[in-house]
C-alpha cells in the first residue's frame, strides 16, 4: 500500500472513530458532516473521499460502536464470552459506563435512533444484537439452553435499560440505585 493509501485509510479510520463517539452522544441525526469534519481537521469536500453517503458513514461508526468494547476485551487478552456475569455487570452498570456516552454501549444511547434509523443500520443492530445475546446466553448458570437464552434476553434488556435512565436522571442519588439495583438483581439471577 502506498503512502498516500496509507494516509486515506488512517484518515477514513479518523473520520470513523469521531463519528462513531459522537454519534452515541448526540444521536443518529445529531451529528452534521460539516461539524464532523472540521472536528477531524479536514473539510467539507475530503468527506466524498471517504464515503458515498452519509448513511455509509453511518452504518461504519455503528459499526465500530459495536465492536469497541470485545476488541478492547480481546487485546487485553480475554474473550468476551469468558468475562463473568458479576464482572461483566459490574463494568457496564457502573457510574464510568454512565457517563462515558461516547465509547459507552451504543444500545444505551441509541435504541430509539436505530429503531428509526435505515435497513442497513437496523441490519447492523439485528447482527450485533444477536452476538451479544450469545455471549450473555454463555455466561448463565444454566445447561439448559432455553433457560439460559431467557436469561440472556432478560439481563441484555434489563441492564441496557438501566442504563440508559441511570443517563436520563438528573438525580445522582437516583441514577447510582438505578444502576446498583440492577447490579445486585443481575448477580441474583447469575446465581440461580
Amino acid at each position: 500500500m502506498g503512502h498516500s493509501q496509507q494516509d486515506k485509510r488512517e484518515t477514513h479510520e479518523r473520520i470513523v472513530e469521531i463519528a462513531s463517539k459522537r454519534l452515541r452522544e448526540k444521536g443518529l441525526e445529531g451529528v452534521g458532516v460539516a461539524d464532523l469534519m472540521k472536528e477531524a481537521g479536514l473539510t467539507v469536500g475530503g468527506f466524498y473521499k471517504h464515503f458515498a453517503s452519509r448513511d455509509e458513514l453511518v452504518v461504519e461508526a455503528m459499526q465500530a460502536a459495536f465492536s469497541a468494547w470485545a476488541a478492547k476485551v480481546r487485546s487485553e487478552g480475554r474473550a468476551p464470552e469468558d468475562i463473568p456475569l458479576q464482572e461483566y455487570a459490574a463494568t457496564y452498570l457502573s457510574g464510568e459506563h454512565r457517563d462515558d456516552t461516547a465509547g459507552g454501549c451504543p444500545f444505551a444511547a441509541l435504541a430509539a435512533d436505530i429503531a428509526r434509523a435505515g435497513e442497513r443500520c437496523r441490519s447492523l443492530a439485528t447482527d450485533q444484537m444477536k452476538t451479544n445475546l450469545h455471549t450473555m446466553q454463555a455466561r448463565m448458570n444454566t445447561t439448559d439452553e432455553t433457560e439460559a437464552r431467557r436469561k440472556a434476553i432478560i439481563t441484555s434488556c434489563l441492564m441496557t435499560g438501566a442504563l440508559g435512565l441511570a443517563r436520563i436522571a438528573k438525580d445522582e442519588v437516583l441514577a447510582s440505585e438505578i444502576l446498583d439495583t440492577v447490579k445486585a438483581f443481575v448477580n441474583e439471577l447469575g446465581t440461580n
